[in-house]
């Protein structure tokens, strides 16, 4: 029978897979709402080069004619702004929410009557999620700061355009770039990479800032927080270089070593996919000896649970589990295939197709009867 500590572990890695599914799925909304607007975008780019002239170009002018482009520009990460707000608080509400029901399934009882559960309450989640910065940054101010890059983009582009005596048509591709290259060849594309980055990061930033608040709120019953950063071979080298080591839960010094929290799990760097489980103390540190059952006592025994990876983790679960997580397929390859997590990925990183996969390794797919 697992730990206390050890069934904590195994659910912080499931969680972490979810909300990186999650951030997937807000990164698709977000991205959806910024195209929305394009074909909008597009025509009033047409009327504004047509109106601005070559004989008659100036940098004053030409932010004139551009005035309702560039609405349209503000009017969009106005909505993305009011998007992602709700989604973080929301999530932030749901984190903490999600921790408590945790630790009341997998803590005995005999524990949770001597040492109650802490609660954040909702201000404290919407605080997390709006008042705390990361990268330096308040979320409201990134999307304010993208706006006006990307503002800047369509600026650029319509002067380097008209400076080189492009038609109307080659300048609204060159800002915008064209549908049957996905439209990356635009130098709007970039905004599209920024702000992924950006919601990939405030979900893994609000996420993490909600369990710390509700560890804190649990400190007589923590003893420790572990990294997790193992999940793929796409961790990055801060995030390597801290798995499994372990700090205070209060304020986060280094317990057996010298490498610093820094921002934490989730927030080090942009898009950080890492994550925290905490370690219980001992039934002996908490004082539970009077009465407790032997079964308790041996769940309870504060020990730092055993190193479990990603691949390790996802075979051990359910077929049903492994295919929400990979999808059919690829739940069938690392089943039946032989194949492991880390040959779904290339050697940068980036999941490979199943048409990738089965060039690569066509004896898998025959195995696993795909």
């Amino acid at each position: 029978m697992p730990t206390v500590n050890e069934t904590l572990q195994a659910a912080a890695i499931g969680h972490a897979i979810d909300l990186l599914h999650l951030s997937n799925a807000e990164v698709r909304k977000i991205i959806a709402l910024l195209n929305s607007a394009d074909a909008e975008l597009r025509a009033q780019l047409i009327l504004a080069i047509t109106n601005l002239g070559a004989e008659s170009f100036t940098a004053t002018h030409m932010n004139t004619v551009l005035a309702s482009v560039l609405e349209i520009n503000k009017s969009i990460y106005a909505s993305i702004q009011e998007t992602m707000v709700k989604s973080v608080i929301d999530l932030a509400k749901y984190e903490v929410g999600y921790q408590k029901a945790l630790f009341t399934e997998v803590i005995p009882q005999q524990a949770r009557v001597t040492v109650s559960l802490g609660s954040v309450n909702l201000d404290q989640a919407r605080q997390i999620a709006m008042a705390r910065p990361f990268q330096g940054k308040l979320l409201k101010e990134w999307l304010g700061d993208l706006e006006v890059t990307r503002a800047a983009r369509i600026r650029d582009g319509v002067r380097m355009g008209m400076v080189e005596g492009q038609t109307t048509e080659q300048i609204v591709r060159r800002v915008m770039g064209i549908k049957s290259e996905g439209y990356a060849d635009g130098l709007l594309n970039r905004s599209r990479q920024d702000i992924e980055a950006v919601v990939r990061t405030a979900i893994s930033h609000t996420a993490q800032g909600a369990r710390d608040a509700f560890y804190k709120a649990n400190d007589d019953l923590i003893a420790e927080l572990s990294w997790l950063s193992t999940l793929d071979n796409k961790t990055s080298a801060d995030c390597r270089l801290r798995d499994r080591l372990r700090y205070t839960n209060d304020t986060h010094e280094p317990v057996g070593h010298k490498i610093p929290w820094k921002a934490g799990p989730g927030r080090i760097h942009w898009c950080c996919r890492s994550t925290s489980t905490p370690i219980i103390k001992g039934w002996e540190e908490l004082r539970l000896s009077k009465g407790l059952p032997e079964s308790t006592r041996a769940s309870m025994d504060g020990q730092v649970p055993v190193s479990t990876n990603y691949g390790t983790w996802l075979k051990a679960q359910s077929a049903a589990r492994q295919d929400q997580v990979l999808g059919p397929n690829r739940g069938k390859l690392l089943r039946d295939g032989g194949l492991d997590v880390s040959s779904f990925y290339n050697d940068k990183g980036k999941l490979l197709t199943l048409d990738q996969l089965r060039e690569r390794d066509a004896a898998s797919f025959v195995r696993a009867g795909i």
